[in-house]
């Protein structure tokens, strides 16, 4: 499978795929409708305690990423049954949505490097 990452304000397109927010809170400005999301993975977001600590600041995300990925490893349930559900959806691309500002420096990045992993 296919991972992507894409901005929430950007527009859908035919070739995302499975699209997936992966936020814990719903992003500002977008309407349910006009997101064109197959599921909403907010057990998949990186914890409030962790998004807080990071703020979002350049010079934290090697910390973040790690915490973040151990938070991933203890949550295997929720990363498994997002894997189940996406495979069933038999599209080729799945396409995580963020509303972060940084496309560099964000949570999408850190958990679309751990499913390629579980993938293989």
């Amino acid at each position: 499978m296919k991972y992507a990452i894409k901005r929430i304000y950007d527009d859908p397109a035919r070739g995302d795929g499975y699209r997936a927010l992966v936020d814990r809170l719903w992003p500002r400005g977008i309407t349910k409708d006009a997101a064109e999301i197959d599921v909403w993975a907010k057990d998949l977001a990186p914890s409030s305690e962790l998004r807080k600590e990071f703020a979002h600041m350049p010079e934290r995300f090697a910390d973040f990423r790690r915490a973040y990925r151990q938070e991933l490893r203890t949550n295997e349930d929720a990363v498994e049954d997002f894997l189940a559900d996406a495979r069933s959806s038999r599209k080729k691309t799945v396409t995580l949505l963020y509303a972060a500002k940084d496309p560099a420096c964000n949570h999408a990045l850190v958990l679309a490097e751990h499913l390629r992993a579980l993938d293989g």
